[in-house]
């Protein structure tokens, strides 16, 4: 069982950065694609970007160029660097892990991970 806790939210002024940390306990990250998510008030949950073992990332087109996805096995934990941030940005982020095997070609589908974070919330102020 892996058990993923995040980190890093705030508020920030528009313009500013932030850096999201999703910690995993229980086992490593090994193979698995993490990935992170986010949920404004009153939307879907929605794809934000991930992360294979190997660095291949991917993104949401609205925060391409501004976020950037990275891993440190070595601390069992995954980074979202967030510059540029936009009032559109504030929302509930949260991570999640696949298991082992997963298929990249599904990596933005929430349906592929099998374990989740509580979230952290990101409040950008105009």
């Amino acid at each position: 069982q892996v058990q993923l806790h995040e980190s890093g939210g705030g508020l920030v002024q528009a313009g500013g950065s932030l850096r999201l940390s999703c910690a995993a306990s229980g086992r490593t990250f090994g193979s698995a694609i993490v990935g992170w998510f986010r949920q404004a008030p009153g939307k879907e949950r929605e794809f934000v970007a991930a992360i294979t073992s190997s660095g291949l990332t991917d993104y949401k087109d609205s925060v391409k160029g501004r976020f950037i996805v990275s891993r440190d096995d070595t601390k069992n934990t995954v980074y979202l660097q967030m510059n540029s941030l936009k009032p559109e940005d504030t929302a509930v982020y949260s991570c999640a892990s696949t298991g082992v095997g997963a298929s990249w070609l599904l990596h933005r589908s929430q349906s592929l991970y099998n374990y989740w974070g509580q979230g952290t919330q990101v409040t950008v102020s105009s």
